[in-house]
């Protein structure tokens, strides 16, 4: 088989082989140097205070562009479930939510922990054609955390569009690598400490303007106002009129660190790493079938191998770290990992 060289060049370094993304991403260098020149700047007393608003308004427009919508479409927050709890809370009591079977819990338990919302369970190939005139809300994740599998993204927006459903993605476990256009769904939120290779508590929300009309800003606060600095006491005088008004106060740290991966993702291209992640994964299915194993049958960067969830920690002595979640064994590919990588964990599986 050809080679297939890492993306990023000196960015990275790792020193195992790191099919783990799916997990946390490895950070790249610039990264890390941005989030240590803030730590040691607020350590001495910089000027403005412990970070730069004027850094995560450029982490929220690159992440605008890598998801092809205007900035103003784009909420920044710390993470998933909390973006996703305000969406569940914004729904009308009684209102259907309906699920992919083993989805990921972030996804699922905002909505059930309410109480008074009807939530249905399908398995994920037969999602498009459960959408009824009763769903409220169908929510999914783009990209299957436990085993890979990819959802049908037209046949789901279709049926939705068709009964005049909702739709909610997860785009954590495929933003980064699968292009996606988030205006073609109400809400996509995303962690950003997996495939887009920003620190932990950097996440991302996007809303349509339609869907803005009744997400109800249960956490606004000072940094949600139209006019950032005028809203320090008492009510906000005006909330934002783009999505910025369900912003959560950033971590600055983190968005520090987020602007500069999210640039390296921009000046790679999202179709390139798609490519590259997409050659890696099918390497790897290639070998497992040679090996005796049936992976996931998926076009994705993300393997799900069942049955051999138990291998990961021969795997991890042997230096290759897989993730396992209940019963498979899992392997994610990025742009930092080559064939060679591909190859060393299929020589530990055979082993």
């Amino acid at each position: 088989m050809d080679a297939i060289e890492p993306l990023g060049g000196a960015e990275f370094a790792p020193k195992q082989t790191y099919l783990n993304t799916s997990a946390c991403a490895l950070l790249p260098r610039r990264t890390i140097e941005a989030i240590t020149l803030l730590a040691e700047e607020t350590a001495d007393g910089r000027p403005a205070g412990a970070g730069d608003f004027e850094i995560v308004a450029e982490a929220r427009a690159t992440y605008a562009r890598l998801m092809s919508v205007h900035p103003d479409r784009v909420a920044v927050g710390s993470s998933v479930s909390v973006h996703i709890g305000m969406i569940a809370q914004s729904m009308p009591a009684g209102a259907e939510i309906l699920f992919p079977e083993g989805d990921f819990s972030s996804v699922i338990t905002p909505f059930v922990v309410r109480g008074d919302l009807k939530t249905r369970f399908v398995p994920l190939e037969r999602l498009a054609e459960s959408i009824g005139p009763e769903t409220h809300l169908v929510a999914f994740s783009a990209v299957q955390s436990a085993d890979g599998r990819t959802a049908d993204f037209a046949a789901v927006r279709a049926a939705a569009a068709a009964h005049g459903a909702r739709t909610l993605v997860d785009a954590t476990q495929s933003a980064g690598w699968l292009p996606l256009r988030a205006g073609e769904w109400d809400y996509t939120v995303a962690g950003g400490y997996k495939f887009l290779l920003c620190p932990r508590g950097a996440s991302f929300l996007t809303v349509t303007e339609d869907a803005q009309d009744t997400l109800v800003p249960i956490h606004a606060g000072w940094v949600t106002g139209e006019e950032l600095w005028v809203n320090s006491y008492g009510p906000v005088r005006e909330l934002a009129r783009s999505a910025r008004r369900f912003d959560e106060p950033p971590a600055f740290l983190s968005y520090h660190g987020a602007a500069r991966s999210l640039a390296l993702l921009e000046e790679i291209g999202i179709e390139r790493i798609e490519a590259h992640n997409k050659a890696l994964a099918a390497r790897f299915r290639a070998g497992l079938v040679e090996l005796g194993h049936e992976p996931v049958p998926d076009v994705s960067g993300v393997v799900g191998m069942p049955g051999l969830g138990d291998r990961q920690s021969a795997l991890r002595a042997a230096g290759v770290l897989m993730s396992a979640r209940v019963g498979f064994l899992r392997a994610s590919f990025h742009l930092y990992n080559s064939a060679t990588d591909v190859d060393r964990a299929l020589d530990v599986l055979a082993g």
